[in-house]
């Protein structure tokens, strides 16, 4: 993140860290249920950087670029890996850095242009509010845009949520010595004045969190780094820690998002032909009012130790042996590119 880091890190490390991740990746299966292991086609999309699963087309993920690329967001079939609609965003000003997607209430699409690779210089930031579109194909859809502050000054964030039954969006600041949960207004005034929408600090999160999600319930959030998870209960708006999620090894993991049915937690990373990798969810994280399920492991067994999953995962003892390789050449890979974007 910052260039002083840069100087203390071996470029020989980093490329043995992106070759080994490279050697030791599985085959992709089939994604016919939507939440299979897939790999994003699309030459256009090279800095995927949010993730959101569809509810009103199953199998479909909508995604972005982070920047340099303009007012796009991308509906990628998870059966082929396939762009099967772009829609251009109207009614907005130039994106400046998009961060996140997260989908709420009534199929709402809301985008967050919440990222700050100058170490909070913006005076503010936005998100962008969209209707689904029903039929999937290239469109033009006009937004509407929120002017948003933070109440204890301007900060780096990547991680955007909206809570399915609420529709209240939270946000997750970027800190290596970890973040807050930030609470927006109960309703997004659409004011161009800074300070209609003002988000607070309401819980710690104790991870640098480049994305997050809430599951389909609206009972679980999960927050990922670069470098693992948290799961939390979200107990009311007041998250407690369950556990560790099990996030697997990718070059630079930017992207979290629950299936539709709540089972899997999907993990994407940045790149050309970036990869979409599924994990059991804490608890199953179906969709229905419930919080537990058969799908998927307990949230104090998502340790990070177990690979088993059907998304393919390292096991624990390969893990073990190559994390700290792997670990060190994606922390360089990622500060490389942060510094280049400055």
């Amino acid at each position: 993140m910052r260039r002083r880091l840069l100087a203390h890190v071996s470029v020989h490390v980093s490329a043995l860290g992106v070759l080994l991740v490279g050697a030791l990746a599985v085959p992709a299966a089939a994604a016919g249920d939507g939440d299979g292991r897939f790999t994003i086609e699309d030459p256009r999309i090279t800095e995927s950087s949010g993730l959101a699963a569809s509810r009103l087309h199953p199998g479909i993920y909508w995604t972005h670029n982070d920047s340099d690329d303009g007012p796009y967001l991308y509906a990628v079939d998870s059966a082929t890996g396939r762009t099967v609609a772009r829609v251009t965003l109207t009614g907005i000003g130039r994106p400046r850095d998009v961060e996140a997607i997260s989908i709420g209430p009534d199929n709402e699409i809301y985008v967050g242009d919440i990222g700050d690779n100058l170490g909070g210089s913006w005076p503010y930031v936005w998100i962008y509010r969209l209707p689904e579109p029903k039929e999937l194909k290239d469109r033009t859809v006009r937004a509407t845009q929120y002017v948003v502050t933070y109440s204890d000054g301007p900060r780096d964030a990547e991680s955007l949520v909206v809570h399915p039954r609420t529709g209240r969006v939270y946000i997750i600041d970027k800190n290596e010595d970890g973040g807050h949960l930030y609470e927006g207004p109960a309703k997004l005034t659409a004011s161009a004045r800074p300070g209609s929408n003002v988000f607070r600090p309401v819980a710690p999160v104790d991870l640098w969190a480049t994305d997050a999600a809430f599951s389909p319930n609206g009972e679980q959030l999960a927050v990922r780094g670069y470098f693992g998870g948290i799961a939390y209960d979200w107990n009311d708006g007041k998250p407690k820690k369950t556990g560790r999620l099990n996030v697997p090894l990718q070059r630079q993991g930017e992207s979290v998002t629950y299936s539709a049915d709540g089972r899997r937690l999907m993990y994407g990373s940045e790149g050309t032909g970036s990869e979409v990798v599924p994990e059991d969810a804490p608890g199953g994280g179906a969709s229905s009012s419930s919080s537990s399920g058969s799908g998927g492991s307990s949230a104090g067994s998502g340790n990070g130790s177990s690979g088993t999953s059907s998304g393919g995962g390292l096991s624990g003892g390969t893990r073990t042996a190559v994390v700290a390789v792997v670990v060190v050449g994606a922390a360089v890979f990622g500060l490389r590119r942060l510094v280049r974007r400055r």
